[in-house]
């Protein structure tokens, strides 16, 4: 089966409350694209945490969207370029989106996709933990600003749109 040609992979643990925004978004988005028809392009994938194993997924894409939450982010979110970083030690326990990407490229022996990273600000991340007031408000704008890129996706497009986020007019 040939893979879509873009991944978008969110990460984080409904249990811990902000942390649910990774896989609300990626929720919110799937249920878009298949009402736009845009989802024979873009594949979804929840998880608590990357694993090394995620570089099966990452094959053979073109375009790769990270999603998570994060505490001390800018409000409502941030969204940058991501390189691959060379990972230091084995582990079988979670790791960073460049981590990943790194693996990728030493597993894989090829560079890997074009990667972006949406990270959606959040407040508590304790275990029980609601959703907060500012965190569905970050939901919402996330969500307005992945049907952006998903109707534009290509690199280019989102380094500009990443390159505008980090020096605003």
């Amino acid at each position: 089966m040939i893979p879509k040609p873009l991944l978008l992979l969110a990460v984080g643990n409904e249990s811990r409350g902000d942390d649910a925004l990774g896989p609300l978004l990626a929720r919110r988005v799937q249920a878009w694209l298949a009402s736009t028809g845009l989802d024979n392009q873009v594949e979804v994938i929840e998880e608590f945490q990357l694993q090394i194993e995620h570089t099966l997924d990452i094959k053979d894409r073109q375009l790769l969207l990270f999603v998570d939450a994060g505490q001390g982010t800018v409000s409502p979110f941030t969204f940058y370029a991501v390189k691959a970083r060379r990972l230091d030690g084995h582990s079988s326990h979670a790791l960073a989106p460049e981590s990943l990407l790194g693996v990728y490229a030493q597993v894989h022996q090829a560079s890997p996709p074009p990667a972006f990273i949406l990270c959606l600000a959040g407040e508590g991340f304790e275990l029980g933990e609601p959703l907060s007031a500012a965190a569905v408000l970050h939901l919402e704008q996330g969500f307005a600003f992945c049907r952006g890129l998903f109707e534009q996706p290509t690199p280019a497009t989102w380094s500009e749109q990443a390159a505008r986020m980090q020096n605003p007019s």
